[in-house]
């Protein structure tokens, strides 16, 4: 089995930075982080920073590619090839709401896709949302969930599986059966209560999707999903840091409300992100690229052309966040909820699933279990 090391001018292991060290591979494995002095077979990288490749939980297209528009293997292989070139080594491609058979496909497509490189599983985001709270999504087929439907989320086997969904309108006992079969819940798209969210929390909800976005907001009698997800410190944020979806000053509130550790950078990316054109159909509806916002006729925001590097950039040059934080959102962080412990850090036994950013936080290049 093939072993060489890398190193660069400094190695993030996913918590603290190293200097003069090196990262060890055999095979699709990390063995150690040694000194640099002590590696043999030894890569250097030079200026820049190693660190654990990003890891992003919704994904609904790039490259041109779009899940919910042709949900198949090609598209799935394609979103993650485009991703890839910045510095996304492992996503779950995401469908929206939309038929049960195009649902059906998307998840026929993540199955086949269980060789490719850097699918960690899938995101169906939808259909059992809140009307009022819908987004982009179309509301001609957001429904609630039957005892069918939950019972075949529980059982798919395609890596793993993420559900958004509104828990005002979903029972706790449903999310309950879900989070017992190791399916990963998130919050999202709702008009919830303060109570109904952390209804659905204490049912084993792990995360809230886009923070801010599509869910009630926090207000003085009335805490919301917004107040729900700054209060809990067990579940995970999912924040989109482009500087359109949430304001500024709103994610800088956050991120002083609570922990670093519960923030993940998504790119909650479409078609046009990662090198895809300008416009782009969405169930018949058309979404427009203007400057970096997507959105449709109406003005309402669909999705991002966002990818993972440009999310860091943002979260460090904009939001003022430190490196080591923003590093640790696009990777270690969504490791942790997605329960991969072997991803998101640098570490014996950890995939080698890796990338090499210059100093100015553009990709250099990027490894995936070890190649």
């Amino acid at each position: 089995m093939k072993r060489f090391a890398l190193s660069a001018q400094r190695i993030f292991d996913g918590t603290v930075f190293h200097d003069n060290a090196a990262v060890v591979i055999e095979g699709t494995r990390i063995v150690d982080l040694v000194p640099r002095i002590s590696a043999q077979n030894l890569r250097d990288l030079g200026e820049g920073i190693l660190a654990p490749g990003f890891i992003d939980a919704q994904v609904n297209g790039g490259g041109g590619a779009l899940m919910n528009d042709n949900p198949t293997l090609n598209t799935v292989r394609t979103i993650a090839e485009s991703h890839r070139k910045h510095g996304t080594t492992g996503l779950l491609p995401t469908v929206i709401t939309d038929s049960a058979e195009t649902i059906e496909k998307a998840i026929g497509a993540v199955a086949a896709a269980h060789h490719c490189p850097g699918v960690l599983g899938i995101h169906i985001e939808g259909p059992f949302l809140d009307p009022d709270r819908k987004g982009a999504h179309d509301d001609k087929f957001i429904r609630a969930p039957s005892d069918e439907d939950i019972a075949r989320l529980a059982k798919l086997n395609v890596g793993t599986t993420m559900v958004t969904l509104a828990p005002n309108k979903v029972k706790p006992e449903h999310i309950a059966q879900l989070t017992k079969a190791h399916v990963k819940v998130s919050l999202g798209h709702s008009d919830a209560s303060f109570a109904q969210a952390t209804a659905a929390l204490s049912a084993g909800a792990t995360a809230f999707t886009h923070l801010f976005n599509a869910m009630s907001q926090l207000t003085p009698r009335e805490p919301g999903m917004v107040g729900a997800a700054l209060r809990d410190n067990r579940s995970f944020l999912g924040v989109i840091a482009d500087g359109h979806h949430v304001h500024d000053a709103t994610l800088k509130l956050a991120f002083a409300a609570t922990s670093h550790d519960r923030f993940m950078l998504i790119s909650d990316a479409m078609p046009p992100a990662a090198g895809g054109p300008q416009r782009f159909n969405l169930q018949g509806r058309t979404v427009t690229r203007r400057g970096n916002r997507l959105t449709l006729d109406d003005g309402t925001l669909a999705g991002s052309c966002l990818t993972m590097d440009e999310a860091v950039r943002y979260a460090v040059n904009q939001l003022n966040l430190p490196l080591a934080s923003a590093l640790q959102m696009a990777g270690r962080n969504p490791a942790r909820f997605l329960g991969r412990a072997d991803l998101g850090v640098i570490a014996p036994n950890a995939c080698a699933s890796l990338v090499h950013l210059t100093n100015t936080l553009k990709v250099a290049h990027t490894w995936i279990d070890g190649s």
